[in-house]
Order: C-alpha cells, then structure tokens, then sequence
C-alpha cells in the first residue's frame, strides 16, 4: 500500500524505521504496515482485519461475541468519549481481537460514565490503535476484502516486524473456524433480567419489545455467542427463557419441555460450527417447535435445510444496512454484522425468502412455508443501532401461540 507518510501515520511494506512515537502497529499478512499510537493491552493479537461503520455503541459492538477472531476499525472518528459503563455490555468476556481508530481518545464526558475507555480496554486485555487514517484502510478492504493481520502494542516502540507479518500469514483465517465453542455459555442458566426491568429502560421504550400476554412461554435460547440484548428482548415480549450451550443436545433440549427455540448469533464459518449444530436445529424442525434463529442462527437454519453458506468479501458491519421485508414491502435500517452469508438459491422450495439487502441484494431472512420456523441475518435487537426490527420477537411470540392454539385444538 503506498501513500503519503506523515508524523503521526506511516504505512509502508515492512519499512525498517520506526516512526517517532509509534507505540502501536498493524501488520497484515501482505507486509502492509500502519504505525500508530497504542491503546489498552500490550502485547500482540492476529485476526481478520474488518470495520464498522457504526456512529454509536462502541462498547457494545467491542463486546458482541459476534466480533472473535476479529480487528475491529471503526470509521466513525469519535470512540470512546461517551467512556464505558457496565450496563452498555453484549457479553461478560470480550471476544474481538482488537480495535483501531482514527483519533485518540479524549476524556469521556456522559453522565453513564464508569470508566474511561483505555482502563476498560486494559481490564478486558483489548489492544488498541489510534493515529492511522480509517479512511485509507476502509478503502482498502473494501476494494480488496478483509486481509488476515496482527495489531500490537508495546510503549517501547520496539517491534519485530518480520515475526509479526510471519504470524499474519500463519492466521488460518476464519473460513473452516468454529468459534461458537469459544463464546458459548459453560452451563445452562435462565435469563430473567428484560429492557425496562434495567438500566437499559433509559434508551429502550420500544412497544415493540412488551410482553403481549399475561402468560410466560418457555424459550430455550442456543448460544452460539448470543448478546445480551437478545435474552432482554426475549423477556421482554413475554418469553421465560433458558440459555443453553452451543453444543447442547436435541433431547436434552426437548426434556426442558420449550414452547419454542432461538437460535443465536455467533461467530466463525457457520459450516464449521453446523457439524454439530446441524443435527440439533433439524431435529427441532422435525419436532415441530417454533423456531427463531438471527445472524449465525439463520445460517444454520439454512445448512439444516440443505442450503449452502459462503464467504463475504467484506461482510455487513455497521447499524445503517437498508433491508427489504418482501412480505410487506416495509424497508428497515438495520444493524448486522456477519461475515458468512446464505446462498438464497441454494434454499430448498420448502422456503420462502422474506428480507433481501438493499446493499448487496444477499438473502436477509426466509420463513418455512410448512412449519413455524423463521429467521433473518440481522440483528433485530439492534444494540446499537434503530428498533426497526424488534416486531420479529412479537412475530415470534405470535408463532408460539398459534401452535400452542392448534395442538390444543388437536
């Protein structure tokens, strides 16, 4: 990659100087450099170099589980001024593989402060970059797709530059890589804590997100990375909802006797991580259960199905994605972030595409025409991003009353 360096940012391939003040870089697997300033962890991490192009919720995107195995760039110059909080969290235990940004850090200024980015980052052992130019390397995967790479930080500005490109081209990458074990939940639990019930009442008034009845179905919720967001939503419109682990059983599941299943996010190649789930969302199809999956979720909907998955170039990363609901016509600006997408022609005549992207046109959700099983790519609980999507729980909770309504009519 060539540009024009400055004081702050050089890029060069494997350049033998180190910029005055560089305690920071990002090395990809093509001997690409970008100097900069280090931020949280030091130390050194490799994975798949993408971006966001988000404006708000950076704490939550760093801590979507969705994001392992990943470097997160985000486009958006201001990260980090709003500080960080605990309530404003996707998962206990961060799975992104580091952050790079445009500008430094200033001091937070919100209300909801706990602590200021850097300390967080530091405590959840997140390595930083800041002082590149975003644009550039935005530009640059998304002309040439999400290159393998490693970020590194050491105050000393001392690097290794050989090794560090060594160990981005060693980066097996994520096709064939099954990360839903590594994010997943150790032990089943319930999940009690919904929206208002918290502190996230004060950004979520949503009547979509409300319990419609007076009575509680009981949802077990696969975790192949799931966010919190999503189990808050699930209480929310009215679910009493038990989080099992990814690699969970189907008789172990149908014991705990659920009115209906969700199928999480997750990341990694969802034909990696089908090997064992596959089996598992088939036999719930065959059961009969209502049935819910978003984001990793649907994809393996599709893989049970015998659809097929593939690779992105670039991936959906960001809250401003436009997505067409074929079944009303309504367009909904949706939050997303997946690298693998399903192959629409590949779905079987048992299905019926309901959301495509306006973006790109790739299949965004399909619903089964003969059993009460639906999914979409995106992610309707949003967090961050608009509310456009939360009428998916309500359709959700819809779907388990009809089939509650007809087995006891039968």
């Amino acid at each position: 990659m060539t540009n024009t360096p400055s004081p702050k940012q050089r890029t060069s391939k494997l350049a033998p100087e180190i910029p005055e003040g560089a305690t920071a870089v990002l090395v990809l697997a093509d001997g690409s450099v970008f100097w900069g300033q280090g931020l949280g962890a030091e130390g050194a991490a490799a994975g798949e170099v993408c971006f966001n192009t988000a404006m708000t919720g950076y704490q939550e995107i760093l801590t979507d589980p969705s994001y392992a195995g990943q470097i997160i760039t985000f486009t958006f110059p201001h990260i980090g001024n709003v500080g960080t909080n605990p309530e404003d969290i996707e998962t206990r235990k961060p799975a992104a593989r580091g952050l790079i940004l445009r500008a430094p850090i200033t001091e937070p200024s919100n209300w909801r402060t706990r602590e200021p980015l850097d300390a967080w980052l530091k405590k959840n052992n997140l390595i930083g970059l800041s002082g590149i130019d975003t644009r550039a390397l935005t530009i640059r995967i998304r002309d040439g797709g999400a290159p393998n790479g490693v970020i590194a930080h050491a105050p000393s500005g001392q690097f290794d530059l050989d090794a560090l490109r060594q160990q981005a081209q060693a980066w097996p990458g994520l096709e064939g890589m099954d990360l839903a074990k590594e994010v997943t939940c150790g032990a089943a639990y319930e999940w009690k804590e919904s929206i208002q019930g918290s502190a996230f009442s004060i950004r979520e008034k949503s009547s979509e997100c409300r319990p419609l009845n007076t009575e509680c179905y009981h949802v077990i919720a696969i975790d192949y990375g799931a966010k919190l967001n999503i189990l808050r939503c699930l209480v929310n419109a009215g679910c009493k909802v038990t989080v099992v682990p990814a690699q969970t059983s189907a008789d172990d599941i149908f014991r705990l006797k659920p009115d209906g299943v969700f199928l999480s996010n997750g990341p990694g190649d969802p034909a990696a991580t089908g090997v064992y789930a596959v089996p598992v969302v088939k036999a719930i199809i065959e059961r009969g259960l209502p049935l819910f999956g978003i984001c990793l979720g649907h994809q393996l909907m599709a893989l049970a199905l015998g659809g097929r998955t593939t690779k992105m170039k670039l991936g959906h990363h960001g809250a401003n994605h436009p997505v067409k609901d074929l079944q009303t016509g309504k367009v909904e600006i949706t939050s997303q972030n997946h690298g693998f997408v399903v192959l629409a022609e590949s779905l079987p005549s048992s299905v019926e595409v309901t959301h495509v992207s306006l973006f790109d046109g790739t299949n965004e959700g399909f619903r089964m025409k003969d059993t009460p099983a639906f999914c979409v790519q995106y992610h309707p609980e949003a967090s961050p991003g608009p509310h456009d999507s939360h009428y998916l729980f309500r359709r959700f909770i819809e779907m388990i009353e009809k089939h509650k309504a007809s087995r006891r009519a039968a």
